[in-house]
């Protein structure tokens, strides 16, 4: 069974339970995921024992944003519209990642997903020797790519296909409105003599990156180049802290299959799709663990 003929499979009463959407679940996983990252900051602002420990946890809840993004890209974190689109420009800043550009890139993805010729995920190919896999993982080329992609909107010379010619100009002054805003900050941060913004921000992002290369490498990687989302995608069994880490993104081929369910309905839909799941790995360290051996084989 596809995904297609799972979905025309669900009762009418089984799709309106999976749809419905609520404020008070994003709410709660924001405020814990937000307060973790308070607390952290505090922690380093006041220059706690061992404070610079504290830059690792608090870049690995900052690169997950990145997973919040995502969903409210996708306006269903929260069921108020303003919620999800404030929290996009709100992610996009902390990630450096332009939201309405990432949206299009990201319906894109769904619509054409494991298409070599359309996928735009597929235009950078996934790690297939050790040594392309350690750089994939160090995150330094996605930093590149997306510093490469804000100057590149914000200098009107955007051209992907998944954008539309409408939209070109909004991308572009929403990556100019993104230069502006870090100009200053940078501007204030010379001013008063302070490298707060590198302690609490630039080094935690450069260190949580590489747990997101690992955690979405998951998601599509050596999954088969077909159209059926249950095995196009990969459902990885976790535990519980990485499925709040990651908005339970876990249940990747769930979400694909049926990218209008909120995220905390992804476990109901898991239950209706697990008997049908084709791609699934039981945990991460497996998953990498099957990577690099086939890497080791030489594909």
């Amino acid at each position: 069974m596809d995904h297609r003929a799972l979905l025309a499979n669900l009762s009418r009463e089984q799709r309106s339970a999976l749809l419905e959407q609520a404020d008070a679940p994003g709410f709660v996983r924001l405020a814990s995921q937000w307060g973790a990252m308070a607390l952290l900051v505090a922690w380093i602002v006041c220059e706690g024992w061992a404070w610079p420990v504290a830059m690792l946890p608090l870049g690995i809840l900052l690169v997950f944003q990145f997973t919040l993004l995502h969903e409210v890209s996708h306006l269903t974190a929260f069921r108020t519209r303003w919620m999800n689109e404030a929290l996009a420009r709100l992610c996009g800043v902390l990630l450096i990642l332009p939201p309405r550009w990432f949206r299009y890139f990201h319906f894109a993805h769904h619509r054409y997903t494991q298409d070599p010729e359309r996928d735009p995920e597929l235009a950078s190919p996934k790690p297939a020797t050790l040594p392309a896999y350690i750089w994939h993982i160090s995150g330094l080329p996605i930093w590149r790519s997306q510093l490469s992609t804000l100057l590149r909107n914000a200098a009107g010379q955007g051209r992907e296909a998944f954008v539309p010619d409408s939209k070109r100009a909004i991308v572009q002054r929403e990556s100019l409105a993104m230069l502006l805003f870090y100009s200053a900050l940078l501007g204030v941060s010379i001013a008063l003599g302070s490298a707060l913004l590198l302690w609490i921000w630039g080094l935690p992002l450069l260190l949580g990156q590489p747990f997101l290369r690992l955690y979405l490498l998951a998601e599509h990687g050596r999954c088969p180049l077909v159209a059926n989302m249950l095995e196009n995608s990969r459902t990885t069994f976790t535990n519980r802290l990485v499925r709040w880490l990651a908005w339970n993104m876990p249940y990747h081929a769930e979400h694909h299959s049926f990218p209008a369910v909120p995220f905390f309905r992804l476990p109901a839909l898991h239950r209706l799709t697990k008997p049908h799941l084709m791609t699934t790995e039981r945990g991460y360290h497996r998953f990498h663990a099957h990577y690099l051996a086939w890497l080791k084989r030489g594909r």
